[in-house]
């Protein structure tokens, strides 16, 4: 049975619709643990009885959705990844509880002094294994193409702009740093598309000690997945805005990739993956700011540095993006240096 969601809970109603989704799962003896929040508006809950644990995700119905999750998460486990198994579901209230992989991040892994190249080649292997298993691509999502990939530049010039300049950016100069971007994704050779996660990380991989081979990778917050160009999921992992990699595992670990697909067009691989790189490094600029702005969050502001170097220097290394960079160059040639809410933390 499903709880009908309020619309406007307060948040003592939520947390008493998530004690009764809870107690109709076969939890309610169990202690519950609230994690640490992240960028969206979900918030997940340990659930602790006796030897056992698992997770509940909050979703409220207002602001998320955990139906994609449901759907990506079922896609991802009948090919074979660890992605969380789903011990109950009500997704009109938008409460899941959720197989429990512990804490054990790859980000936690690498701060506590984890191998970084043991743990990245087991992230690539994952890609390759996934961009190469049969169906991975047919699973009903949206398409990441043009409409979406132009939403999300956008972010740059919404919400980062405003905050370096001062003031909203002019139409005219907003029209033309799209025009700048369509350019770019217009010239791009075709890459066969398969399942990107879109948020492929160290913070989103955990590792599953209990588990062997590419099954010790389990996956987190893949809701937003679409069908779009293998690059981007490399991309994502390898120039990572919260954490610097040694330039020459990069390499190493891109090479790897490349050798792992096989009949991949090299060329045209490589012009996806730099332009994608930098529409992910200015949507990410934009989004921490959003998060600033619209949602009270400022521990993302940390990270806009390092995104803005990552950007300028795929700008500036990747003839694919000169429509861009002549953008940049004649309307923020000052890219790398951060806004105000930035550097004066």
């Amino acid at each position: 049975m499903s709880l009908a969601p309020n619309r406007n809970a307060l948040p003592e109603e939520r947390a008493a619709l998530r004690r009764a989704f809870v107690l109709r799962a076969g939890w309610g003896d169990a202690k519950e643990k609230a994690l640490p929040a992240d960028a969206s508006f979900r918030r997940y809950y340990r659930l602790q009885g006796g030897r056992s644990s698992a997770l509940v995700m909050d979703a409220p119905p207002e602001r998320e959705t955990v139906t994609p999750f449901v759907r990506v998460a079922r896609h991802l486990a009948a090919l074979g990844f660890s992605a969380p198994r789903i011990l109950e579901c009500d997704e009109r209230a938008g409460f899941l509880l959720l197989e429990d992989f512990g804490d054990r991040t790859f980000t936690r892994l690498l701060a506590d002094g984890a191998s970084e190249e043991s743990l990245y080649t087991l992230a690539v292997d994952l890609l390759v294994a996934l961009h190469g298993r049969e169906g991975a691509g047919r699973i009903v999502l949206p398409a990441y193409d043009l409409g979406p990939l132009l939403d999300e530049a956008a972010l740059f010039i919404d919400w980062y702009w405003p905050e370096k300049q001062g003031r909203p950016c002019p139409a005219d100069l907003r029209a033309d740093y799209l025009a700048a971007w369509r350019a770019v994704f217009a010239a791009l050779p075709p890459v066969p598309a398969t399942f990107v996660h879109r948020d492929f990380h160290v913070d989103n991989l955990m590792l599953l000690k209990e588990r062997e081979g590419l099954e010790s990778c389990g996956l987190l917050d893949f809701q937003d997945a679409l069908i779009g160009s293998p690059a981007y999921d490399l991309v994502s992992l390898l120039e990572d805005a919260r954490r610097d990699i040694d330039p020459g595992l990069v390499a190493q670990l891109y090479r790897r990739y490349c050798a792992g697909i096989g009949d991949l067009d090299q060329e045209g691989f490589a012009a996806s993956y730099a332009a994608l790189g930098a529409q992910r490094h200015a949507k990410i600029a934009g989004i921490f700011i959003r998060l600033l702005r619209r949602d009270g969050k400022d521990a993302y502001l940390k990270h806009i540095p390092r995104v803005l170097r990552l950007l300028d220097r795929q700008l500036g290394e990747s003839p694919e993006l000169a429509p861009v960079q002549a953008w940049m160059d004649e309307h923020l040639p000052d890219l790398t240096t951060p806004p105000a809410v930035v550097t004066d933390r």
